[in-house]
């Protein structure tokens, strides 16, 4: 049996997102007049993955995060900027700046003949929106749930509960879920009850509590792992 379905986070996975992170901060800052530094880089970082936990953790929404990491941001630093302004200009340079990784449309293109797929995402319905109408990735998705469109976010089981409504209710052994994070996708995806592929680009040692089925380094191995004799 091979997987007939399957499952991909984009940011960090299909996104490069990094890029357009650097990116849209730069542009953010810079809309509001504020210096670039490394110690404004490092504080947002910072806070910025605090505030996506709790989303995990279903403690905040993406919209939520919009605003809030920019407010942190400032008042933290003692900036005196406008965080409204800041967070929106970071919101269109987010959809505008970035692309996919090098071989990820290859293996799309590859893995999609016969098979189901839904982008299943934590982020802003805006941003991600922006990037999926700019990059053309809507055709190959049968589903596309983002977590700030939707209200509830990866590794809950209501978004996947609501993906697989989306995909006519595949057979849970039948699907896939891809990704690049232990705590949302692989964590999601195991609780779920369906297989995963732990996208491990950068070779951090894996969680030993998590019993992932799968993990590549690289996407072009993605197509090999779906017909894997051992399944």
């Amino acid at each position: 049996m091979t997987y007939s379905t399957l499952l991909f986070d984009l940011d960090f996975t299909l996104f490069d997102s990094d890029v357009s992170e650097d990116q849209a901060f730069r542009y953010a800052l810079a809309d509001v007049d504020v210096p670039w530094s490394t110690q404004i880089v490092e504080v947002y970082a910072e806070i910025n993955g605090g505030l996506w936990k709790a989303v995990e953790r279903g403690e905040l929404t993406p919209l939520d995060v919009r605003t809030t990491r920019f407010e942190m941001l400032f008042d933290q630093l003692s900036i005196d900027a406008d965080p409204v302004a800041a967070a929106d200009a970071y919101v269109y340079g987010m959809g505008a700046f970035g692309d996919l990784y090098p071989d990820a449309r290859g293996m799309l293109e590859d893995v999609g003949t016969g098979r189901a797929m839904g982008l299943v995402t934590n982020g802003i319905g805006e941003v991600q929106r922006a990037r999926i109408d700019r990059l053309d990735l809507e055709r190959h998705f049968a589903a596309i749930v983002i977590s700030g469109e939707e209200g509830v976010a990866k590794p809950g089981a209501e978004i996947f509960d609501r993906t697989f409504a989306r995909l006519g209710h595949p057979e849970r052994t039948s699907v896939l879920m891809i990704g690049d994070s232990l705590s949302s996708d692989m964590a999601g995806g195991i609780a779920y009850g369906i297989d995963t592929c732990w996208f491990n680009r950068d070779g951090r040692a894996p969680a030993s509590d998590l019993p992932i089925s799968h993990t590549v380094t690289a996407l072009n191995q993605i197509p090999a792992v779906l017909t894997d004799p051992r399944r």
